[in-house]
């Protein structure tokens, strides 16, 4: 005859019952917290000293060149809009010469849209614009926008017009572009509510964070490059000031975002020397297109291709933090849900979720290089270049070199933040979250058979 025993009921939670969520984690022992502290903190010594050294203060002057950016230039308003022939303004009715969006006199036209279609040929437009803000403030000008301009205006737009104060006065003004300022406000105020709502207080805090990376960026980086610092040093500086305040505000000061933190630091240093061995090795200029060529024109001292390398490390830092993050993340989950599982195991678990996040992230890169260079991609094919001439040619390579530096840099601060995050947790905690469960059949209440 055979009897058995009901199994009892599962014991009740111990003091240290786990949870899935993400929120504060167990910390981890003293011994480790103090390993932790002597390298991040000396690190945020020296990211605090290079601040106040190289701390700029304020872009040098200049006389303004009058080209693309470096101009005057204040709102106005489209008060009317006269259709005339073209023939009596002198213009031709057929494609606008030069860049439309310079505004540089008769065929400059400005508009949100293309030209109109089924317009007349020999059919333009005098716009009366009126300066709304400066010292000009409600005088007009005429601005002749002809039928296939790029951009074409109508009454009552806000638009943006530049200022030759050595031009004749009739020339004065030109309209340069629209004034987006409301859409792009309003865009940014969408972005701004959708994150609060989704994200609440740690969506707060992350916007907090993206405003004094902004700060940082606008107030140290820029100015101490224009300023003649080394932009390599400065990059290093001022990203790794970034990336402290963002994690630890956004994520709580802890031993998870301390690791997050130490993982994103090798990462950038791993992009920093490859990007400077193949940029060199490459003989990459930075020296490129219209703006980088006026830069260089107005401070000669700067160094283009150290300023190449700054973007490469800054343009990573914003995906490292994303990857890394996770990966800690993912660890202390695994290790919350199986406090028996040894380093070795947390890797292996956490490396797969890791595995899965390289291939995501790598080609979200690539295919966002690659957008922002459509254009010039289309030019390419259009002139029927091979591959390798197209890869070949500087434009192409520098984006090709900056692709690759930072996928590398991405893909090693998997395995490093992992591993890392993996010994940490793991390391002088043994026990500690509760009693191991007893092997079958040695337990008292469990099934027996009876003879």
């Amino acid at each position: 005859m055979t009897t058995t025993h009901e199994p009892a009921p599962p014991s009740s939670p111990t003091p240290h019952g786990h949870s899935h969520s993400h929120g504060p984690a167990a910390p981890v022992s003293r011994h480790l917290r103090k390993v932790i502290a002597a390298v991040l903190i000396p690190f945020s010594v020296a990211v605090v000293v290079g601040l106040a050294v190289l701390w700029p203060g304020g872009a040098p002057a200049h006389d303004r060149t009058g080209v693309g950016f470096d101009r005057q230039t204040q709102q106005a308003t489209v008060a009317r809009i006269e259709k005339v022939d073209c023939k009596s303004v002198h213009a031709s009715g057929g494609a606008t010469t030069g860049d439309p969006g310079t505004g540089t006199g008769e065929g400059a036209g400005a508009g949100p849209t293309g030209g109109k279609p089924g317009a007349a040929a020999g059919e333009c437009e005098n716009a009366t614009v009126r300066v709304d803000t400066g010292k000009d403030k409600g005088r007009t000008f005429v601005e002749v926008v002809q039928p296939d301009s790029p951009r074409q205006l109508h009454e009552g737009q806000q638009v943006i017009v530049a200022y030759a104060p050595d031009a004749p006065k009739n020339l004065q003004y030109a309209v340069t572009d629209v004034n987006r300022k409301i859409p792009m406000t309003l865009l940014a105020g969408i972005f701004a509510l959708a994150v609060v709502v989704v994200g609440r207080m740690r969506g707060v805090m992350a916007l907090v964070a993206l405003a004094i990376s902004f700060m940082v960026l606008t107030f140290f980086i820029l100015p101490a490059i224009l300023q003649g610092s080394n932009p390599l040093v400065v990059a290093v500086v001022g990203a790794s000031a970034i990336m402290l305040i963002a994690l630890y505000m956004c994520h709580g000061l802890s031993a998870r975002t301390s690791v997050a933190v130490l993982g994103t630091l090798a990462s950038l240093l791993l992009i920093g020397l490859l990007g400077s061995l193949f940029i060199g090795w490459a003989a990459l200029t930075g020296n490129t297109d219209d703006s980088t060529g006026l830069i260089h024109g107005l401070y000669p001292d700067i160094d283009m291709s150290g300023l190449l390398l700054a973007g490469v490390i800054i343009g990573s830092l914003g995906v490292l933090d994303d990857v890394t993050v996770t990966q800690t993340s993912a660890v202390w989950e695994l290790h919350e849900a199986n406090p028996s599982m040894g380093w070795r195991g947390l890797y292996r678990a956490a490396i797969r979720i890791g595995r899965d996040h390289i291939a995501s992230v790598v080609n979200t890169l690539v295919l966002a290089y690659a957008g922002a260079a459509l254009p010039l991609l289309l030019l390419f094919s259009i002139a029927q270049s091979s591959v390798s001439d197209v890869a070949n040619s500087e434009l192409v390579a520098e984006e090709i070199v900056r692709t690759l530096v930072g996928s590398i840099g991405l893909v090693a601060s998997v395995p490093v933040t992992t591993l890392l995050a993996a010994l940490v947790v793991s390391a002088d905690r043994p026990g500690s979250h509760g009693p191991t469960q007893a092997p079958a059949g040695r337990s008292g209440r469990g099934r027996r058979r009876k003879r």
